[in-house]
């Protein structure tokens, strides 16, 4: 099955023609403007294919916690948009991305900057292409400064059709 290019894919190669260097900056501008929360803790959208995500957040006043780490929020928030993103880099146009369930585990004190990898197989993006409907397990890993997991997640992210389908009325039903 040939994969075509969704409304996300689509807007974001547009970004091509934006001199190299000034890409990320725009990249990112766009993205926060389309997810507004995203900008507030100003993710930093590094990685943006159908296959993997990577999304970083700087330790800094606007996202820490109250022992100056990354808040609690603020890693779910990452981990979150990277799964979500590359989740809606492969949902087709007619169907809507959702957040069904998400797992989180706090493992240790965060050191430094995050990111997040998210990461689709091409059997998951594949039941994306050709079902009206289903769910996937989205892998995410969270590493901070240290190069370890602080957290571990596990999200799962299901697809439905944006529009229910209006069905004809039945003519023999229909009062006389």
């Amino acid at each position: 099955m040939t994969q075509h290019p969704n409304r996300l894919v689509r807007t974001l190669s547009m970004l091509d023609k934006v001199p190299a260097l000034l890409r990320p900056r725009v990249r990112n501008w766009v993205l926060r403007r389309a997810v507004p929360f995203t900008g507030t803790a100003r993710l930093d959208y590094a990685v943006m294919t159908p296959e993997k995500v990577e999304i970083a957040i700087t330790n800094q006043r606007c996202v820490q916690n109250h022992i100056q780490g990354v808040h609690a929020a603020a890693m779910t928030l990452l981990a979150e948009t990277a799964t979500g993103m590359v989740v809606g880099m492969n949902v087709r146009d007619d169907c809507l991305p959702l957040a069904k369930e998400l797992k989180v585990q706090f493992k240790r004190r965060t050191q430094g900057d995050m990111r997040a990898v998210a990461h689709l197989s091409a059997q998951q993006r594949r039941l994306m292409q050709s079902q009206d409907k289903g769910e996937v397990v989205v892998p995410v890993t969270v590493t901070d400064a240290s190069g370890e997991e602080p957290i571990v997640c596990e999200f799962i992210w299901a697809w439905v059709p944006s529009k229910k389908k209006v069905t004809a009325p039945n003519p023999a039903s229909a009062p006389a």
